[in-house]
Parts: structure tokens; C-alpha cells; sequence
């Protein structure tokens, strides 16, 4: 796994609040919080309500549709779902579109992001999971991962860290590329195991990783190869185990393809482009599911 950031952050290098608020120690990257920064949650559901605990009282919550305060400095945490994404930059003021959002949305945010000219966007990839709105957060850690999964990356990244860890939760500092991979890792694990859930009567994670060890390995396979030739990036070697080991922690989870365009619409789409230019699908598997499903 990419290592966190290294060395002491000081007041004459950083932002106000990340000097007001934090260390980050070069032994393995933990950051170790004197102050959580107060941030702009925009989100009241089981995410948000979680990060609101984390803070320290000064935190300003935001429903969604509702206008994200001008004069609030500091991040601007987005909980909400992926087709909401819209309504919330409309209700934030554009000077803070590239300096304070943070997104921690599940999923291939790339083409939106970009559409917005948010290419460098602070993002969190959550693996930790709230079952009920007002319940602990349960941390994604593993039996391959015990350090946890949780990623954040950008300006506000280790504002975000100090939360979590806040909240007793794991959390890494990654730089763009590890973060990309990271990303990538957790969207195939959703897309590979939903679907194979989903073709296997909506069986849970966890019977996926027991009794369809196979055919998810070999999607998982398809769809890594797939989005390392889409983005230019090699992932580590054990991703099926990684990804295997996350599904055990998470077994109870539901199975259901969802939000399509932001998760195996990806895949899809690399498969259609693909074949339109008269080669051959690199994901075979992933298209011909799909189409069982009835999904395309």
C-alpha cells in the first residue's frame, strides 16, 4: 500500500487549519488530531450524521438542496448521493468548488469530475460502513488490510484523517496515483461482486466469496485489466485476495446492481469503445452478465 505523507506539518507551510489541527508522523503515516476542523457536512444521512459526531460541535450541517454557507471557511464534506451531485454544486458557491469540496461518493466520479473542471478534486474513499442512521461507524479493516482501507486524498485530505481518527476510525494520506488505484480497487470490488451477487438470486457478499470464489475472480481480473488499460496505471499484485479478504469483513452486505452509471456503466463504457473500434471486448464477462440481468 502507498505510504501516507511524511514529515511535521507546520504553521508556515499550511493553511490555517491544517497547522491549527494537526501533525502527521512519518512512522507509517498516522496523524494524530489536536483539533478536529470544523467543516460544512452536506449530507443528513447515516455518513453525514457520523462525521458530525467525529466533530467537536462546530461543524455546520447542510440538507441537501439547501445553500452551502460563504463565510464558513474550511472543507466541505459531501455526503450525498451521486445523482445529487448536481443540486449540491448549484447550492455552493463556485470560488469554493475547487478550494473546499471534498466527495465521498462510492464510484467513478472521473467523468463527472472532470466535466466540471474538478480533475484535482479532494476525495475520500470510505471503507467503513454505518448501518443505521445515529449508529458507530464499523471500520473497514481486513484480515490482508488490518492498517484498514479508508483513503483520503487532496488539500483537505489529512483534515479528514484527523475526523476519522477522531472517531476511531483508520484513515491514509495518499497522493493522486495511489489514491487512483485505490479508487479503481474499491469500484471493482462493487462491480464484480454486485453483479455477481445480483446473477446468483441477490445472494449476500459474503456467499459470493464462499460459493462463487471463480467467477468473481475472474471478473475481477477482466475489469482490473479493463481500468489499468483505461487510466495507465498497474495495479499491485493480490488484488482478488484484497478484495476477497474486504468482502469477509462486509459479508452481510446486500447484493443489487445499482447506480449504474456510476459504477459498471464504467465498464460498459470502455467495453462499447472497445468494440466499436472493431477489437475485442475486455470485459467479456462483465457485458455478458450485464445483458443476462437485462441491465443493457
Amino acid at each position: 500500500m502507498a505510504s501516507f505523507l511524511s514529515s511535521a506539518i507546520s504553521s508556515s507551510t499550511l493553511p490555517l487549519p491544517f497547522s491549527r489541527a494537526f501533525s502527521v508522523m512519518a512512522s507509517g503515516g498516522v496523524t494524530t488530531p489536536t483539533q478536529v476542523v470544523p467543516a460544512v457536512i452536506v449530507g443528513g444521512g447515516r455518513v453525514g450524521r457520523a462525521l458530525q459526531d467525529m466533530g467537536s460541535g462546530h461543524d455546520f450541517l447542510v440538507k441537501r438542496g439547501d445553500p452551502v454557507p460563504l463565510d464558513f471557511q474550511g472543507p466541505i464534506l459531501v455526503c450525498t448521493r451521486n445523482d445529487d451531485l448536481d443540486q449540491v454544486l448549484e447550492a455552493t458557491p463556485r470560488s469554493r468548488w475547487s478550494a473546499d469540496l471534498v466527495f465521498f461518493q462510492n464510484g467513478m466520479l472521473d467523468p463527472w469530475l472532470e466535466s466540471k473542471g474538478l480533475n484535482n478534486a479532494d476525495q475520500v474513499l470510505a471503507y467503513f460502513a454505518v448501518s443505521k442512521l445515529g449508529e458507530a461507524p464499523i471500520d473497514g479493516k481486513t484480515d490482508t488490510n488490518p492498517e484498514g482501507l479508508t483513503a483520503a486524498y487532496g488539500k483537505w485530505a489529512s483534515a479528514v484523517a484527523g475526523r476519522l481518527l477522531a472517531g476511531g476510525l483508520s484513515c491514509k494520506v495518499l497522493e493522486k496515483e495511489a489514491f487512483q488505484k485505490q479508487m479503481l480497487e474499491k469500484l471493482i470490488w462493487i462491480c464484480s461482486f454486485m453483479l455477481v451477487g445480483a446473477r446468483n438470486g441477490g445472494v449476500s457478499v459474503g456467499a459470493v466469496e464462499k460459493e462463487f470464489r471463480s467467477d468473481v475472480s475472474k471478473l475481477i481480473e477482466q475489469l482490473a485489466s479493463a481500468a489499468a488499460g483505461e487510466k495507465g496505471l498497474t495495479f499491485d499484485e493480490g488484488m482478488v485476495e484484497r478484495l476477497c479478504a474486504y468482502s469477509r469483513a462486509v459479508a452481510h452486505f446486500p447484493t443489487a446492481v445499482k447506480e449504474f452509471k456510476w459504477r459498471n456503466g464504467w465498464f460498459y463504457s470502455i467495453s462499447e469503445k472497445a468494440m466499436a473500434q472493431g477489437k475485442p471486448d475486455p470485459c467479456p464477462l462483465h457485458t455478458q452478465w450485464l445483458k443476462e440481468l437485462k441491465v443493457v
